[in-house]
């Protein structure tokens, strides 16, 4: 029996909620029943398994962050483009940590229904990368490059990384140059 009021996109929603103000790995189905004043069974009538759940999470915010990105980027190029679109990386994460760290999952191309939203991901990567010129395989490369330099610096700040006096914004923004130094001699 499906209970009253519970839904897919409400689980969703809560273990996103969950995952950001308690981390990734609090989001169990316990943790959501509680949530829901149902016992863990309940629901299993919307979701398959904990897997199911956290693939849908990081599908979910994948969107989001996609959505942010493409808004950000819309209309630049170049440089302007690269700070856009990593300063709206960077803010997605800042904001959302629980549900960025559902992004950074592997997800296996079956447990995916439909996967236009990580295509989105890389259209937005190698359309703001076609700026700089780049055509394959250095799309790939370059693409690799940002994300792992994203992702890294992202980590270390919401891990309490970065001690110095310095202003991290201030050392985020060199970081971004020198990409920026990097794309435009890549070649």
């Amino acid at each position: 029996m499906v209970r009253a009021g519970i839904t897919v996109d409400r689980l969703v929603e809560a273990a996103a909620e969950l995952a950001d103000t308690d981390g990734l790995d609090k989001v169990t189905v316990s943790a959501l029943a509680r949530r829901f004043g149902v016992k863990d069974a309940s629901l299993y009538s919307h979701i398959k398994n904990l897997r199911d759940l956290r693939v849908r999470l990081a599908l979910r915010a994948s969107g989001e962050m996609n959505e942010a990105i493409g808004a950000a980027v819309a209309g630049r190029s170049g440089k302007d483009a690269l700070v856009a679109f990593a300063d709206a990386y960077r803010g997605y994460a800042l904001a959302h940590p629980g549900r960025y760290a559902a992004t950074q999952q592997r997800i296996e191309p079956e447990e995916i229904g439909d996967p236009a939203v990580l295509l989105r991901a890389v259209e937005l990567t190698y359309g703001m990368l076609r700026g700089y010129g780049l055509a394959e395989p250095d799309l790939t490369d370059a693409g690799r490059l940002l994300r792992a330099t994203f992702h890294g610096y992202i980590h270390l700040e919401l891990s309490g990384g970065f001690h110095a006096a310095r202003p991290v914004t201030d050392s985020w923004a060199r970081s971004l140059d020198a990409l920026h130094t990097t794309l435009e001699s890549w070649s």
